[in-house]
């Protein structure tokens, strides 16, 4: 199995993009980033890709675009960083849309069934000899809570294509509701051992997304400090609504490792009862935040991986509005060079 331990996302590269195109993929992430990466001891980038970058609309492969990814694959591997290729967007799914209607056909198409799993078809054919170094994550936050029986399906019938082109390939997969810890419990026991079950991490929503202006219940007047008063937090926290709840309901007495803890326990029992290793793909702070708030929320988190030996990948490393590299975030780089 892959050893995945303290890793960052590329995101906004080949995945949410601000535009699809040459002049952004052949800018956005260099072999100077990746060296950058290790520098800042990191031992591995989870890759998120969009279908957009390798396909047309029709279907039609975009051969010339592979070349990105064999490239930053290359650099990888010459600054000793493990890689987990993510498949962040699919012709039928992404998870920005699952809040709108007919926007994702994926769990009610064949078409697009077919679609995703030919996807998997050419990467493990093309990358399935470097499991070495290269994991692969099936899909980016599943959002629907009413799909996780045919995503476990799905699951299936992916992993399977995925074998016969990449038998020793480390294969990353993770729940329902944007790969929440609490869903894990929802994913049936896989009968490869090679596989990691992956959740995302941004609690308290109303500290990790503070002012963000996609989600419109929160307000870009209030100024969130982490960590603080408990019951000042759940209060808040209902204003949001829906991604508001868990921490409203939270049984947690105190704003910290104990409500963390409290938010990954299911995680941990499945963990258990399993034998699966567990993986944060996901978790980070907005650039919003006070820089002093985030070292402090990042510090509890990462006493908890350790302490529950759960690999991670921060969100993300420049850019879409969580990147570290901004200028704010000096002392936020040399503390996570620390850890």
């Amino acid at each position: 199995m892959l050893k995945l331990k303290k890793g960052i996302n590329l995101g906004g590269f080949l995945s949410q993009c601000k535009e699809y195109t040459t002049a952004h993929y052949e800018t956005f992430i260099t072999e100077d980033d990746i060296k950058n990466i290790a520098d800042m001891r990191f031992d591995h980038v989870r890759f998120p890709i969009d279908y957009e970058v390798l396909e047309e609309e029709d279907g039609t492969e975009i051969e010339a675009n592979y070349h990105f990814i064999d490239d930053t694959l290359e650099w990888c591997k010459k600054y000793g960083l493990n890689v987990v290729l993510d498949v962040h967007k699919t012709w039928g799914y992404f998870f920005d849309n699952a809040a709108t209607e007919g926007l994702n056909t994926l769990f009610d198409s064949p078409e697009a069934q077919e679609r995703f799993l030919n996807l998997w078809e050419k990467l493990s054919s093309r990358y399935g000899n470097l499991s070495s170094y290269v994991a692969m994550e099936l899909l980016n936050e599943v959002v629907n809570p009413e799909y996780s029986e045919r995503w476990n399906a799905l699951i299936k019938k992916a992993v399977a294509i995925i074998r016969k082109n990449a038998p020793d390939t480390t294969i990353i997969y993770g729940g329902v509701e944007w790969n929440s810890a609490g869903t894990l419990k929802l994913l049936e026991k896989p009968a490869d051992d090679n596989t990691i079950f992956t959740f995302h991490y941004y609690e308290p929503l109303l500290f990790t997304h503070q002012k963000a202006p996609w989600v419109p219940t929160i307000s870009p007047e209030l100024k969130v400090h982490y960590p603080a008063d408990m019951k000042w937090y759940k209060e808040e926290s209902i204003k949001i609504g829906m991604q508001g709840m868990p921490c409203a309901n939270s049984p947690a007495k105190t704003m910290g490792v104990e409500y963390h803890e409290n938010m990954i326990s299911s995680a941990l029992e499945v963990a258990k009862n399993t034998g699966i290793p567990l993986y944060c793909g996901e978790f980070g702070v907005i650039d919003r935040a006070d820089e002093e708030d985030a070292i402090r929320w990042y510090s509890d988190i990462f006493e908890l991986f350790k302490k529950y030996d759960i690999g991670y990948s921060l969100w993300s490393y420049k850019e879409m509005d969580f990147g570290v590299m901004g200028e704010k975030y000096g002392k936020l780089r040399e503390f996570l060079k620390k850890q």
